[in-house]
């Protein structure tokens, strides 16, 4: 779950993909907007790998830039399966055969604990939880780990499945349990997002 865009920037980076490659006055005429700000955005989209820039020469005239997605850009903007996901879950929910069902989720459990480390290894349960946090961090959740007080804390700064979860709170055990295969111990949901705080946390059910 990577950081998205926000609308501005999807919105912004739809149009320059119809129009690309374009000079920024052709970025400008088309969205109304002046040339700082359109320089601006193409800075910061340009800074996350989102946008590339070429030189180009036309006739007998100076050369100038040009900007278009990168391959990074267009994944992107390809990015947004949650409509996806609340179908494919409510399906897997709605399979009649309780022995393929659990298997179904059985399935997606494993595939997730591949996906977040493997199964857990010998080293101290602080070591395990900081290559959780490591992995869940580079496919882009906000997570850390808290360890200022008895036990340790992973919290989720923001949940990567609310609207999936605000329809079935499935999610979440699905979730922990993949922590739990990941880490190699129990975790207690002590804080959730569903709930009303700000984050969601799990620690250890005892000390290790």
């Amino acid at each position: 779950m990577k950081a998205t865009l926000d609308t501005n920037d999807r919105q912004f980076l739809e149009r320059l993909h119809r129009l690309s490659p374009a000079s920024v006055q052709e970025v400008c005429d088309d969205l109304g907007v002046t040339a700082t700000a359109v320089r601006q955005r193409l800075v910061r989209l340009f800074e996350r790998g989102l946008v590339r820039r070429e030189s180009v020469t036309a006739g007998r005239g100076r050369p100038h830039h040009v900007y278009e997605l990168t391959e990074a850009g267009l994944r992107e903007l390809g990015d947004n399966y949650s409509e996806l996901a609340s179908i494919l879950w409510r399906e897997m929910q709605a399979i009649e055969e309780v022995g393929i069902r659990r298997k179904v989720f059985e399935r997606v459990r494993e595939a997730l604990v591949l996906r977040y480390g493997g199964t857990a290894s010998a080293s101290p349960l602080p070591e395990r939880l900081d290559g959780l946090r490591s992995s869940l961090a580079e496919h882009g959740f906000d997570v850390e780990v808290d360890t200022s007080g008895p036990l340790p804390i992973l919290r989720e700064n923001s949940c990567p499945y609310l609207d999936l979860a605000e329809s079935d709170a499935a999610i979440c055990d699905l979730e922990q349990a993949v922590f739990e295969k990941v880490l190699g111990t129990r975790l207690t949901l002590t804080q959730c997002c569903l709930d009303g705080h700000h984050c969601c946390e799990v620690q250890p059910a005892v000390h290790e």
